[in-house]
Parts: structure tokens; sequence; C-alpha cells
């Protein structure tokens, strides 16, 4: 089987994992694990850790210190290779989680939460997808309960949860329906949401690559960072047989009013498809919805301006405009009217205090975590409605790029982020990105009416004839539109020289 297939959206099933002790594992795993405090859970969680069938020489449990009073120590029963590793800067559970990455050593990661009891199959479970390809982030099962007297030798002897926990009064997680009602996230729109933090995998060159977790978040952290890894290209795989117990009840439980109200703000700013959270008008968010990016090079400052305005003034406002040229070669000494890169120097000094306004020599590879780019030709600007409805097109089928041809054979396009970046974990040199989008997302075609709409045109206006003179025909009048109307200005952009 091809090691790195073309998976379509997220629907992970060309993939055939491993049967659980009837495989020999290959990667080293760093188990993460972030602690403040709690030490009697903690003890149950590295009992439950010495028990897994994972091969304890590709196995290492790295416990995170969080700044504990009393500081954090290593019980008795526990993996052989355990490390503990003190937090020296920062504070949280996201700075926690990094500490202990950047110290790992393993090929994958596993986070595990402090107070959770994992089965003894959980970290083979998980592990065993990334045998088969590397862009996988892999998401185990919880429950919670009220934490009852268990000793750590009665976790580590115990065959399965069920000796040690009341399974049937359990409090099953809410991503579990989430998971069973989109075939096993197979068919779901944004699998991202499940990945919610105390157990999942992933290859330590995709924690890195993403930027680890967001310490400036201080709720919704995995959230946040699951998104991230979405942007990126990951497929989100949850798997039945990766169970473990959640010592405590969630904090929903307590207040879910003030649980979800704190969580919110974060979401709100750094993830742009909860458009839910994104309702009030004239907003600036931290991340913004869609990227406009304009190639601005041998263009003069009148036509930049125009496609300028008309990105910032259109129906969508959740964006932001990146201008593409030449911007290093603008050196600070000192340049007269007759400059050969004035239009640049103009430009320059015309948008560079806008915050919406961007200005860069080159292009990234992907606008991440912006979840849409817009590129196109900078001499046709946008229609109000425009971005709205590329965005609104693809958004009924995922698609990963919408192709809009033009009347003179150029193209303005918009592209997923996170069809890109599975096309740059996929693609090899040389490749060409549309291909492995078309297997993966789909790329489509469409004419540019629906998205640069003609202006309507009013019905004609009958005036009568003055009373005091002879009865005439109605004189029918035509209101002529608008002039310089978007209609004339594109076809006008498009007329060839």
């Amino acid at each position: 089987m091809n090691a790195r297939p073309a998976l379509r959206q997220n629907d992970y099933s060309p993939l055939a994992a491993p049967q659980l002790g009837a495989w020999s594992p290959a990667l080293s795993v760093s188990v993460v694990v972030p602690a403040h405090g709690g030490q009697d859970k903690l003890d149950l969680t590295l009992a439950a850790l010495a028990a897994q069938t994972y091969p304890a020489h590709l196995m290492e449990v790295l416990v995170v210190d969080d700044g504990s009073r009393p500081p954090i120590r290593l019980p008795e029963i526990r993996p052989v290779n355990t490390r503990l590793v003190r937090v020296e800067d920062g504070w949280g559970i996201s700075n926690a989680v990094n500490t202990g990455a950047k110290a790992a050593d393993g090929e994958l990661i596993q986070r595990l939460d402090s107070d959770m009891v994992a089965c003894r199959e959980h970290i083979e479970a998980l592990a065993r997808w990334h045998h088969v390809t590397d862009y996988l982030v892999t998401i185990g099962m919880k429950k919670f309960v009220d934490a009852p007297p268990v000793t750590p030798r009665q976790v580590f002897h115990a065959g399965h949860l069920g000796e040690l926990f009341d399974l049937d009064g359990a409090v099953a997680s809410s991503t579990e329906a989430t998971i069973a009602k989109t075939d096993g996230l197979r068919k779901s729109r944004n699998p991202y949401h499940v990945c919610t933090g105390p157990t999942f995998a992933l290859p330590r060159e995709v924690f890195h690559a993403v930027g680890g977790l967001d310490p400036t978040v201080i709720r919704g952290e995995d959230t946040e960072f699951s998104y991230r890894l979405a942007m990126h290209g990951v497929v989100f795989v949850p798997d039945l047989s990766a169970q473990a117990i959640h010592l405590g009840l969630p904090s929903q439980h307590r207040d879910r009013e003030r649980a979800v109200r704190a969580v919110e703000p974060y979401l709100a700013h750094r993830i742009p498809l909860r458009r839910d959270l994104r309702k009030d008008r004239g907003r600036r968010w931290l991340v913004p919805y869609v990227e406009v990016v304009l190639d601005v090079t041998d263009t003069s400052e009148s036509v930049v301006r125009q496609a300028v305005a008309a990105a910032l003034d259109g129906k969508l406002q959740d964006v932001v405009v990146t201008l593409v040229g030449p911007w290093s070669r603008l050196s600070p000494e000192r340049f007269g009217l007759s400059d050969p890169c004035f239009e640049l120097r103009l430009m320059r000094d015309l948008f560079a205090n806008d915050e919406r306004i961007r200005l860069i020599d080159e292009a990234a590879p992907t606008p991440a975590p912006t979840p849409f780019r817009y590129r196109g030709p900078v001499d046709v600007p946008l229609h109000r409605a425009t971005l709205e409805r590329m965005v609104e097109s693809v958004q009924k089928d995922l698609a990963g790029v919408l192709v809009v041809d033009l009347p003179d054979g150029r193209t303005a396009r918009l592209e997923r982020t996170s069809a890109l970046g599975r096309a740059l974990l996929l693609t090899e040199a040389g490749e060409d990105v549309d291909e492995v989008i078309s297997a993966t997302h789909g790329v489509r075609h469409e004419p540019p009416d629906r998205f640069w709409p003609a202006p309507a045109q009013p019905e004609p206006v009958t005036i009568p004839a003055p009373p005091a003179a002879p009865a005439a025909e109605p004189v029918p009048v035509s209101v002529e539109a608008p002039e310089n109307s978007l209609l004339r200005r594109l076809k006008s952009a498009l007329r060839p020289n």
C-alpha cells in the first residue's frame, strides 16, 4: 500500500491499522503528562502506563511538573523509562505540554492528562495507525467518573477498566456522540472539534511544524491547537479501542454556562470557521477568515488602491489584504519623483499603517491559520459579493479550490487552507499541487457571472406629457446604470490593449 495515500477529506477508510496484539511496533512514543498537583491521581495514571501493551523499550513517559507545591515526585509503580521534567519558564497546560514535547525523544508524541487512567491497549491502539502513514492525529476515548478508592497496584494488575470503575455509570464524553454520528469522523465537516486534549497522538514533526500549543490560549487550548493541525492538512482518526477513564467530572457539569462563556473569546479570535462566534459586524479578529493576495509588481498605485478598496469594502468584512511586490528593493535612502520605484513607494506610504493590509515580497505556501485565500488579477476588482459567494460555494461540498475562469483567459481562485496543507504534505518535487488537491478535496471551475454579477437594470420610467401640451405618446426613459459600474470596469479591465 502507498505509505502516503491521498486520503479524501477526512475519510481514512483506505487505511488498515494492524490488529491489536498481532503486530510488531517500530516507532518510539513519548507520552507527555502535564501535571499541576494531584499526586494521587498522577500515581494512578503512571500505574496504568506501566501496564501498557506497547513495548517498554519503545515508550518513554515525561511527567512535566507545572509548578506543583509540593513538587511532583515519581511513584514506585511507573513505566521503566519515566522522566520528571520541571517547567522553568511560563505556566499553564499548553506551556507544560510544549516543555515535555521539546524534551521528548520519541517519533510520536502522545499527550495524556495526569488524571486519566488508560486501558492496557491505549498507547498501542493510537500508535498503530501512525505505522500506516505519517500525517494522522489519533484520538483516544474517555469517560468521566468520580474517583473511587483504588490503588496504583490495583490499576497495574487490572486486566481491563471495568474491574476498577463502574463503566455503566460513567459519563461519556460528548465527543463520542459526534464520532458516532459522523461515521467515526469520516463524514465530519470539522473533525478537529473532537480532538479535545486529554489523549491524542501525532508525529513529533507535525507537533512542532504547527508550533505546538499556544500558551496565550488559557481556555480551549486543545481545540485551538487541533484547528491549526487541521489547517496543516492532517487526518483525524478516533480509535474506540483506546479507552480511558477521566478521574472527576468535567467542569461543564459544575457550571456549564460559565465554562462555555470563558472559552468563547479565545475561539472567536483564533478559529475563523466558528462563524457563530463572529456575529458582531465591524469587529477585527486576530485570525481573519479570508486572505486576499494581490500581486502588485509593476502595477500603478491607482489600480492597487481600487483593488484594495474593493476587497475591504465587500459584504464579507472578515478579511486581510496581502500585497505581494518587491518591497525589499525600497531602500531607506533619499529618492526623487523620477525614482523607478515611485509607484511602489507611493503604495508603501499609503498602506503601511493599515493593520488590514500586509506588504510582503512573496506569499507563504499557505495562509494558515486563515482558512481561505483568494488570488486574482489586481486589475479585476472584487465585487461586493465575490468573496462571500465564493466561500459559500466551496463550503457546500468542502471543495479544496474554486477556480473562476475570467473572459480573457485568466483566472481568480479561492483556496481552502486545509487542502493546501494536505497537498504540501503529499506532493513530490515538481508535482502539480492542484492535481493532489483534486484527489483529496476537489478542484471546481465556474464562470464569473455569479461572483461578479452585473448591476440590476432598473425598469423603464414612463414620464407623462405636461398638462398644457398636446396629447402625446408616453416617452419611455431608461435610467442609466451608475457610471463606472462594476460590469463596465470588469469588461474594460479585461479588454485587450
